[in-house]
């Protein structure tokens, strides 16, 4: 008879393992040589004061490898952002996944890792849709270490500060999703790192 339980919790627990597994698709874990430029990895840059630096880091990661580090200083009236996807002035940042091969409707939401430094300041996360069209949800950095951030799509908002010319402004998330990109938001300075960027199925 403990055999028998034993056998069924080790069936129960294989089951659930496989059921964990599908509840998620990897879209990007910066497992790259991280390079910026036309023939770059990430497409990242700054202006209007404001200041990054992209690299790869081993040393701190959640997953495989390395993670993406950013240093950045975000002033008053300043810009950055660092993007992978499709569609990017660097040729080489697209995900290991192309998004038409997505089944997009069986996904409610987005995730990634975050490792904060408790500075109180806030990351905006954004996506950029079928239509061009550009959606943020906004991350406070409240806590240290490593932590899985999940964005459900409904909660995302129509970026009001500034769309690309040939966004179709519809107000309408359209599928497939392009890009996603991090910006820390104004004021603020430090060192953030990015790792495992997953769909959350529904």
């Amino acid at each position: 008879m403990k055999k028998v339980i034993f056998f069924a919790a080790v069936l129960f627990l294989s089951a659930a393992g496989i059921c964990s597994a599908e509840e998620t698709l990897l879209l990007d874990d910066f497992e790259v040589t991280v390079s910026g430029g036309a023939e770059g990895t990430v497409d990242f840059g700054a202006g209007n004061g404001s200041a990054i630096k992209v690299i790869g880091a081993t040393d701190v990661k959640n997953s495989g490898k390395q993670s993406l580090k950013v240093d950045y200083d975000a002033v008053a009236g300043g810009y950055m952002f660092i993007a992978r996807g499709s569609g990017l002035d660097a040729k080489n940042a697209a995900w290991p996944v192309k998004p038409s091969d997505i089944k997009w409707e069986e996904y409610s939401a987005i995730s990634f890792y975050l490792y904060g430094s408790d500075s109180k300041k806030m990351i905006a996360f954004d996506i950029k849709d079928n239509g061009a069209e550009i959606w943020r949800f906004l991350v406070e950095d409240n806590f240290k270490g490593w932590k899985k951030v999940v964005c459900s799509f409904d909660k995302f908002m129509v970026r009001d500060d500034w769309q690309p010319q040939d966004a179709d402004n519809n107000l309408n998330l359209d599928f497939p999703i392009k890009i996603f990109q991090f910006e820390p938001l104004p004021e603020s300075k430090g060192t953030l790192y990015f790792d495992t960027v997953e769909l959350i199925k529904k």
